[in-house]
């Protein structure tokens, strides 16, 4: 299988990255010392490239209308052009298709980042979903007619759905971030000083949010693929170094940041992945899944983990409680830290603060129940 390859692919190779097929993409693992990079970011600026994650722009008029039924949750708490709101996509069951940023634009536009590894069925989902909600409620569709004509019904306008394969993602993540973008881009700094967390703005040809996945401030920068190499250059040219997936990974962990595919996925619901807070069900708003949410009892919930013996915690390790049996849902050294930690579902009825085992090579080591993020904005906040 030919692997999909980011418009940065030929400089990683130039930086000597190691390549790794990630969800059929080629993307740089490392460049040198994985731990190097993950505290390079943590106490300067790394940068990532993130390209293979998919834009996706929704637009019409009954684009707010089908994102309110869309997601967990509530897209009416965007009402600044900017601001951005992170939900789970859910299936009738509650269990979770994706997590995503979606972002107002304007009234008639919402744009999607959605994860690489379920962007194709993001997509199908997408376009089922809003073909079903348009014939469920034409009103939402209709468009305004300019003079009101008796007998003369509105038009429908159908909603569009368009990815865009041409644009690229680099991640500017650390405490130098905006000193670095700043440097890098001539003239953002005006525009960009004062940008809030989960907001964005466009500056020419690029748009650029306060988010990230790290725990650290910084930016996410979309842009037209093809001036993505140039970009990158230019942020390294003042001081930002290369950071691969090995970093990225450790770092959104110790940020107590869910990956799907790990810690949710299309088999559990956000109330026991640690995602409660992102389910709006004030109101009366109908959203997917919002039903089988409410008669749902959760038996599990997401805990961070310290492991107090030596050792290193991983994936899919059982957890020994009081309550029942648990499994780690991702974990790793933590090098912010020294430590090893992880994120794992565990009884409901297992306590922060409580002690745990973990079977770890046949052996049953000892664990702390913590609340996670472990780490954020360069401090330790467990340990």
């Amino acid at each position: 299988m030919t692997l999909k390859q980011t418009s940065l692919n030929e400089l990683h190779r130039g930086l000597g990255a190691k390549m790794v097929d990630f969800g059929g993409w080629d993307m740089p693992l490392n460049y040198a010392s994985q731990l190097e990079e993950h505290h390079q970011v943590r106490r300067d600026c790394g940068i990532f490239d993130v390209s293979h994650m998919r834009v996706v722009d929704l637009k019409g008029v009954g684009v707010r209308s089908f994102l309110r039924y869309l997601l967990a949750n509530n897209v009416d708490k965007l009402t600044t052009p900017g601001k951005a709101l992170y939900s789970c996509m859910l299936l009738e069951s509650g269990c979770v298709i994706d997590d995503l940023i979606v972002y107002f634009m304007e009234e008639s536009w919402f744009r999607l980042v959605v994860n690489a590894g379920t962007a194709d069925k993001d997509l199908a989902w997408l376009r089922l979903q809003a073909a079903a909600h348009a014939e469920a409620h034409p009103e939402c569709y209709a468009t305004a007619l300019a003079t009101p004509v008796a007998g003369e019904t509105p038009a429908i306008q159908p909603l569009e759905i368009t990815d865009h394969p041409e644009l690229g993602i680099i991640a500017i993540q650390g405490p130098s971030a905006r000193q670095k973008l700043w440097s890098a881009l001539p003239g953002s700094q005006r525009l960009t000083e004062k940008l809030l967390p989960f907001n964005a703005v466009v500056v020419g040809s690029m748009f650029i949010a306060r988010t990230g996945y790290t725990g650290e401030d910084g930016f996410e920068v979309i842009l037209p693929a093809k001036a993505a190499p140039f970009f990158w250059n230019s942020l390294l040219a003042q001081g930002a170094k290369p950071a691969g997936l090995g970093a990225r990974d450790t770092l959104r962990l110790e940020a107590g940041m869910n990956l799907y595919g790990q810690d949710m996925d299309e088999t559990v619901n956000p109330l026991e992945s640690g995602l409660a807070w992102t389910v709006d069900v004030s109101g009366e708003r109908e959203f997917i899944g919002r039903a089988a949410l409410q008669a749902h009892l959760p038996h599990k919930k997401l805990v961070g983990l310290l492991l107090l013996d030596r050792g290193v915690l991983r994936s899919h390790q059982q957890v020994h409680t009081a309550a029942g049996a648990g499994e780690i849902t991702s974990g790793s050294y933590a090098p912010t830290l020294e430590k090893s930690i992880a994120l794992a579902r565990v009884p409901v009825g297992v306590q922060i603060g409580e002690q745990v085992e973990v079977l770890i090579r046949e052996k049953l080591l000892k664990a702390q129940v913590v609340k996670y993020p472990f780490v954020r904005n360069g401090r330790a906040l467990v340990g």
